[in-house]
């Protein structure tokens, strides 16, 4: 359970009790304690607890992010199915906290499927809980309204105070955040009640400050100084800064409204100070967008400017790690400590040599010599064996970029990978129109980058559609739905992604810059059975044959510029969710005449899918 703090920061305190205590919170020190008794020597136990005592303590999202990695990597070991529940749970925590929205929803539904496996009432309705945070603050109320309302009825059928209390007040952030004031406060005044009954001080903290903002926002400003001052008070004995930033801002909001721009200043300061030493770069962002405001209204309008940029470049940072990067660091460390560990052992064992050489002399000094080269030995040993390990789970992580798990793992167990068919996969292509004229006229960085910016937007969208990407060749991307793992809804997904590159690439089109190049796009899908493996030895790729890609690639050669162009077969499968136009029969390269369909847009009663699934499609409309 997350408890919610208004500007779009929500806190965690307590969840249910199959993953936290029940009396839960962040508690910075006793994470120091435990993460000092886990990398001891001296501890030899079930590491299990432990790391999640460690994750549900930290403050820091990245070492949440760490720890909850950890746990989820042990505990699958032996498929653990309460404590993957935790580790999931915890997983979308962090990533919240570090602002990666997407990446937290994802890890929030693995736990929620592991809450369904065992049937766990109590842990749904936190979760649901965690999922409707979430959509609060993507700012997609519907969603979160929905969410809460589920959460909020199965945490009052469990009898669970603190996640009860907990899912209340972050419900009232979310009215606070649609500006409905008065039901935020009615959300407050019984999520206090309970926090004050069973004595939960993190608890009442948040709702004093959340109380405090609701008073801020209406002007009541003495109110509002009170209820914020007395939650300040009580973080800051619990060492939790995260929500004391969000709460600052809201202080210098108060004094500047009363013309104490000092004092504005110094909360404002403060504020940045505390996001700085925690990486919270959303907050980093409110906070230089606050000495901004500052700033303009003292006529510092230079100081203003910087802020402000330094605002705009928080907001809109990702972290982007290049993959052929540290691909190729991975394999570089690993032949390097392959290599060296060749060259230690030969030392070792022609030293090993020389002490026997001298131990035939002196039978004495030969035993001492010998006890001190097998002490040493074994130590060498153990010490290599520990980066070897190192080594082998980081080329594991490789192989998970390159190859689907299950394939991976069946490369690893094999050492090769049998070809499978499915029945029934949908697959995709788009190509750029008049790629080859345009890139004659261009430097080869700018064709490079103008690649990249659009073939990095489609992976995004087919990672949030469960899609496979098979390969790009050149200005071409493939992928496809239905494998390596059979989906009933493959056309379907495959078609909302359509939509989304279509919409994407014409967002674009009009839009020319030195970092990209404008280009139209042409989509083409079809259905039907495929065979799938993995070629090569050395680079592998994981690839599909089958009449069903020949065709697939025909109805992409046939589109035009901006529309989806898809076969019969997956006409009858998607007809009854997406308006379509019917081309007729149209003369295919050794296929003959073929009839085809362009998807218009996602029928009106279905964009209920935005409130089902998460999913935010935007429908073209080819007509035009």
């Amino acid at each position: 359970m997350i408890i919610g703090v208004s500007k779009k920061l929500l806190f965690l305190i307590g969840l249910f009790q199959i993953v936290f205590n029940p009396l839960f919170g962040q508690n910075q020190k006793l994470a120091d304690s435990l993460v000092s008794v886990y990398d001891g020597s001296t501890f030899n136990g079930d590491p299990l607890p432990l790391l999640k005592e460690i994750a549900e303590n930290q403050t820091d999202p990245d070492d949440i992010l760490h720890y909850s990695e950890l746990l989820i990597k042990n505990a699958r070991k032996d498929s653990l199915v309460n404590t993957l529940l935790s580790g999931y749970l915890l997983k979308g925590h962090a990533f919240k906290k570090k602002g990666d929205n997407t990446q937290a929803l994802k890890a929030y539904f693995k736990s929620l499927e592991y809450a369904n496996l065992i049937n766990d009432n109590k842990g749904k309705g936190s979760i649901i809980i965690s999922v409707a945070d979430t959509y609060s603050e993507m700012e997609n109320h519907n969603n979160a309204e929905r969410y809460y309302q589920q959460g909020i009825e199965i945490l009052r059928l469990v009898n669970d105070s603190i996640n009860l209390a907990s899912a209340l007040l972050n419900a009232g952030d979310e009215f606070f955040n649609s500006k409905k004031y008065d039901k935020a406060l009615a959300y407050f005044e019984e999520s206090g009640y309970i926090f004050e009954a069973i004595d939960y001080p993190i608890g009442k903290a948040y709702n004093l400050g959340n109380v405090g903002m609701v008073y801020a926002e209406q002007r009541k400003d003495k109110l509002a100084e009170e209820n914020i001052d007395a939650a300040i008070s009580i973080l800051e004995e619990l060492k939790d800064y995260y929500p004391i930033s969000v709460y600052l801002t809201y202080m210098s909001d108060i004094y500047s409204r009363q013309n104490d721009y000092k004092s504005a200043f110094a909360y404002a300061n403060r504020s940045l100070e505390l996001a700085l030493a925690y990486n919270l770069k959303s907050q980093i962002s409110d906070a230089y967008l606050q000495l901004a405001s500052l700033s303009n209204m003292t006529g510092d309008f230079k100081g203003a400017y910087d802020k402000f940029k330094l605002h705009i470049s928080y907001r809109d940072s990702v972290v982007n790690i290049s993959s052929v990067q540290q691909m190729a660091e991975l394999r570089t460390n690993y032949e390097l400590s392959q290599k060296q560990t060749e060259l230690d052992l030969l030392a070792q064992q022609k030293k090993t040599q020389q002490i026997i050489f001298v131990a035939t002399s002196i039978a004495l000094f030969f035993i001492i010599l010998l006890a001190i080269g097998l002490y040493r030995r074994n130590r060498f040993i153990k010490r290599t064996s520990n980066i070897i390990e190192v080594e082998k789970g980081r080329s594991d992580e490789l192989l998970l970029n390159i190859l689907p798990e299950e394939t991976a793992q069946e490369l690893k167990d094999f050492g090769k990978v049998k070809s499978r068919r499915f029945e029934s996969v949908t697959v995709l292509f788009t190509d750029f129109k008049n790629f080859t004229q345009v890139s004659e006229n261009m430097s080869p960085e700018a064709i490079v980058e103008s690649v990249d910016f659009y073939f990095s937007k489609f992976d995004e969208i087919i990672e949030k559609y469960e899609l496979e990407k098979i390969k790009t060749i050149g200005d071409s991307y493939m992928c496809a739905g239905g494998l390596p793992f059979p989906l009933e809804d493959h056309a379907f997904k495959i078609l909302l992604a359509a939509l989304e590159i279509a919409e994407f690439v014409k967002a674009n089109s009009f839009n020319d810059s030195q970092y990209k190049i404008p280009f139209e796009v042409r989509i083409g899908v079809n259905t039907g059975a495929v065979v799938a493996g993995v070629v090569g030895k050395k680079k592998f790729a994981y690839d599909v044959w089958g009449d069903t890609v020949n065709i697939a690639s025909r109805m992409e050669s046939s589109s035009e510029s901006g529309f989806i162009n898809i076969s019969e077969n997956t006409y009858q499968l998607v007809k009854d969710y997406f308006d379509c136009e019917y081309r007729g029969e149209i003369q295919v390269k050794n296929r003959g005449m073929m009839k085809m369909y362009y998807v218009l847009s996602l029928k009106d009663h279905l964009n209920l899918i935005n409130t089902l699934e998460g999913y935010e499609v935007s429908g073209i409309n080819n007509k035009t």
